[in-house]
């Protein structure tokens, strides 16, 4: 899907030598497109990045997105077509400990790639990745919608949040003259997948506990959650990304991109599955401290639906078996490339929606 759309076309990925823009970045080049890629050296070992190899092939430029003479730079050597902005500080419980390197990177590292792709004419269409936690949580037992009061209890939710009102004043004051590029935003969280080795994050630190031998500690288990594979809010960016290229501002917009209804389970269902696939461990719950997480957050995907034509395609259950399959390769010492083009092949192959 979409080779025609991306195939030769300069596409830049702040953030590429994370978990998920790991994922985005190697699906893109896949797809015949031309990548330059822009982030921080990866911060685990092992990680993604590295165990794909997705260095080969592309640019890969390593610098902070708070350092605008290099991000300048880069753009205007690159003269990239389509963004797609994911360098972030990730982690609700980091943020806790490192409130200004979050909002520093969040915010105003947003607002440098925003200006860098601004000054640079060739760029034509911009997908800013956040998060379902940019919303106000309520936990109130339905999704929100796009249209809903942004917020955070934390520094990295409500740094979302930001961006999400930073992304549309910024797209009402600078991008609306002809010839400027269209800008959308995507909404998606509690995505799994493998090669994802960051602190505080389930299905990572069950994996570290069954090889090491250990317990599976969780702090909080009736916490209920939309679980997705990477792959299904991917899918979505690179559907909006040409949406917006072919068709500009019609989508300039924020999306949501969450998994399936039926795809909100426990943290402690999701720990048992991951044993039960992995063929080995066990789960312990562990007191919890006094860092505030949110129960219950869901995202209402009915204008994905209706104005993408774009819809989730597994099940929890399946996105926990591809997830859990691809860390068993990795442990059993397998090349790890050519099995994650695999999988990225067998979900366009499972795709039920086509793009516009």
């Amino acid at each position: 899907m979409f080779a025609n759309t991306y195939k030769g076309k300069r596409i830049l990925v702040t953030g590429h030598t994370g978990f998920k823009g790991s994922w985005l970045t190697l699906w893109l080049k896949d797809l015949g497109a031309d990548v330059c890629g822009y982030a921080l050296a990866p911060n685990t070992t092992p990680n993604l990045f590295e165990a794909v190899h997705v260095a080969e092939g592309i640019k890969s430029v390593i610098g902070d997105i708070r350092d605008r003479e290099l991000l300048n730079k880069t753009f205007q050597e690159f003269q990239p077509e389509i963004v797609f902005h994911l360098a972030a500080q990730p982690l609700v419980r980091l943020s806790y400990t490192e409130p200004v390197l979050t909002y520093e990177t969040n915010v105003i590292g947003s607002l440098n790639v925003l200006e860098a792709a601004r000054a640079c004419g060739s760029v034509k269409a911009f997908v800013n990745v956040t998060t379902d936690k940019c919303y106000e949580n309520k936990e109130i037992a339905r999704g929100y919608k796009e249209d809903e009061p942004m917020g955070g209890y934390d520094m990295y939710s409500s740094s979302k949040g930001c961006v999400e009102i930073l992304s549309s004043s910024y797209r009402r004051s600078f991008l609306q003259q002809p010839g400027a590029y269209a800008l959308a935003t995507a909404r998606a969280g509690n995505v799994i997948g493998g090669g994802d080795w960051a602190l505080d994050r389930l299905i990572p630190d069950c994996v570290r506990s069954i090889e090491a031998g250990n317990e599976i500690e969780i702090r909080n288990p009736v916490a209920t959650r939309p679980w997705q594979h990477v792959l299904e809010p991917l899918s979505g960016y690179i559907l909006i990304g040409y949406l917006l290229l072919t068709q500009g501002a019609k989508y300039a917009e924020g999306f949501n991109l969450g998994p399936k209804p039926d795809s909100v389970l426990t943290v402690a269902d999701v720990a048992q599955q991951v044993v039960k696939n992995y063929g080995k461990g066990s789960v312990h719950v562990h007191k919890r401290d006094n860092l505030h997480e949110a129960n219950l957050l869901m995202l209402d995907i009915t204008k994905a639906k209706e104005v993408l034509g774009w819809w989730p395609t597994y099940t929890a259950p399946e996105a926990i078996e591809k997830t859990v399959a691809w860390y068993k390769r990795f442990y059993q010492g397998e090349p790890m490339r050519g099995f994650t083009l695999q999988q990225i092949h067998e979900y366009e192959e499972k795709i039920t929606w086509k793009k516009n």
